[in-house]
């Protein structure tokens, strides 16, 4: 009797404390998890896909315990998570890495061939990480299979520096290679315009940037890439793209814009949903990929190499040029301060080198002596000036009145690219809110550079400069501003960063309009030949949904 009390009171403990454990699986992130064997035998599926923040850093957790030697723990970890989600591609990529690293070589190539029979695109396997998978080159399977893609892009193109006579394209190649890009107004490339010979190189990690110059404003063009061209050969793979106007030329197009691009599977159908809009350029204002590894390149690089290799991301971005910024989570770690210093902590210089491999803008701050990934260009008389908010961050605690978010060097470039700007309509874009409520009272924002915020605004107000807006991401979230200002015009700004990430914060009150209830991005068409120059600001959800839209006048904005 008294056994089978004790058996009883042991058997209650032990289902209460299941409980008690499922209870917290539901309220712990699986990130928390993923190292627990016995949540990933018990966790229940809908854990795993609960938010992004799970599933996109399971995948980061095991390359880091990868790059750590502490590889026979991941290949336990994987085998006990294939048992609960046999089809996860991506897992059996990660499993591809560790069985390399090992010396497994037969049981590396089985699990890539278990990954591309679950759908995951054949590059990953041909761009990296490479140090781990160069073992299996001693396997000629391997090398049979990564001869079929020498003379294909392993990313991209993508497009960037559109303009009305030039464009640039960017691609990753699997080895060294010359590459070449033909042009034409015609699909068959007759009469092509080609372009200078480039070259994917090692240091670049395979990448290179082609430009294609003498084109004619507001044509339709196609084009395609020939890597190691040999005599006579044309492009097989044909992509298209619309130049727009000459700067300074008044014009009409759309702009899509967002950031928060968290790798969420199930999400990355947000890039066909952008591409069905139809924008003439697309504008990621970061976390365009969430790393938070600063110090690691390698984690960086996959990252990376996670998004450039989506179908759905590769379509969109070799038809819509594409111009970026980082923030927090693709520079450093969350709500991170990069300091005044060019190189110190001296990750940021190796953090910028790999964001400069990796996208295809105009300029990257003013270069290897001031480093950044702030820029300006034009798209006909509509002037954008894309701003770095993390790189020379400095808090200070002593005297916040002394804090800067952009530093001295990237502030006096601000004001002289403001003093000389020629647009009817000036964008200036942060990767953060410029408004002070939009992440209650966090010093994240500018509400923690207030007067450095104050300092732009009135210098826009000394210039008489007409026809500023604001452009932002950060919040998970698409939001209008109105802020409002003494003896001047109110300053719109256009916020959004739910691009694919499942977290969401609050709609705010505070805004003319905010909206969190699907992933969403914005449009803005711009109208500068009409009599009265025109924003319309549209935000569009992942369904294609339009959720909102506003138009500013240019006579409001004087």
């Amino acid at each position: 009797m008294r056994s089978w009390f004790i058996t009883s009171a042991v058997f209650c403990f032990l289902v209460t404390s299941f409980c008690w454990l499922t209870t917290v699986g539901e309220l712990t992130s699986s990130y928390d998890l993923v190292s627990s064997e016995f949540t990933l035998t018990f966790q229940p599926e809908k854990l795993q896909k609960k938010t992004e923040t799970q599933y996109k850093r399971i995948h980061q957790d095991w390359l880091r315990m990868i790059l750590n030697d502490k590889t026979d723990k991941v290949v336990k970890e994987i085998d006990q998570y294939l048992e609960s989600y046999p089809k996860d591609a991506e897992t059996y990529f990660m499993l591809t890495l560790a069985n390399s690293k090992l010396g497994k070589l037969e049981e590396a190539y089985k699990a890539m061939q278990s990954a591309l029979n679950a759908g995951l695109p054949a590059g990953r396997f041909l761009s990296g990480p490479r140090n781990l998978l160069e073992p299996l080159f001693s396997l000629p399977e391997f090398l049979e299979f990564r001869e079929k893609y020498l003379k294909t892009p392993v990313h991209g193109p993508m497009l960037g520096c559109i303009s009305g006579s030039r464009v640039q394209v960017w691609l990753r190649t699997v080895d060294e290679a010359d590459v070449v890009v033909w042009a034409s107004e015609s699909e068959d490339l007759k009469d092509p315009i080609i372009s200078t010979l480039g070259r994917s190189l090692p240091e670049a990690d395979y990448t290179t940037v082609i430009p294609l110059t003498g084109l004619k404003p507001g044509k339709t063009y196609y084009y395609g890439v020939l890597i190691n061209p040999e005599p006579e050969e044309k492009p097989k793979k044909i992509h298209q793209f619309k130049t727009l106007h000459d700067e300074g030329t008044s014009l009409k197009f759309r702009l899509a814009f967002g950031g928060g691009a968290g790798y969420v599977p199930e999400h990355e159908r947000m890039w066909k949903t952008i591409q069905a809009e139809k924008p003439d350029c697309l504008l990621l204002l970061g976390d365009n990929v969430y790393i938070d590894d600063p110090e690691s390149p390698q984690m960086q690089n996959y990252c990376y190499y996670r998004r450039q290799s989506r179908s759905e991301f590769r379509d969109l971005v070799e038809d819509v040029p594409v111009f970026s910024i980082w923030d927090d989570h693709d520079f450093g770690t969350n709500d991170c301060s990069g300091g005044p210093k060019v190189d110190d902590p001296p990750w940021k210089l190796d953090v910028w080198q790999v964001f400069c491999k990796n996208w295809t803008n105009p300029a990257y701050g003013q270069g290897t002596e001031q480093p950044g990934c702030y820029y300006q260009f034009y798209l006909g008389d509509v002037h954008f000036i894309m701003l770095d908010g993390r790189y020379y961050r400095n808090h200070n605690k002593k005297d916040s009145a002394k804090s800067t978010m952009l530093g001295p060097d990237q502030k006096a470039w601000l004001k002289e690219v403001m003093s000389q700007s020629e647009g009817t309509i000036k964008v200036l874009v942060s990767p953060v809110p410029w408004v002070f409520e939009a992440k209650g009272d966090s010093p994240d924002t500018w509400n923690g550079f207030k007067e450095e915020r104050k300092e732009i605004f009135s210098w826009i107000k000394e210039m008489n400069l007409s026809g500023v807006v604001l452009l932002s991401a950060d919040r998970h979230r698409s939001d209008l501003w109105k802020i409002d200002q003494n003896e001047s015009y109110p300053l719109y700004e256009m916020n959004s960063s739910r691009l694919t990430n499942q977290h969401v914060h609050p709609e705010m009150k505070q805004a003319v309009f905010s909206y969190n209830k699907k992933q969403s991005f914005g449009t803005i068409d711009f109208d500068t030949k009409g009599e009265n120059p025109s924003i319309h600001y549209r935000i569009v959800s992942i369904d294609g949904e339009e959720v909102f839209q506003q138009k500013i006048l240019l006579e409001d904005l004087q």
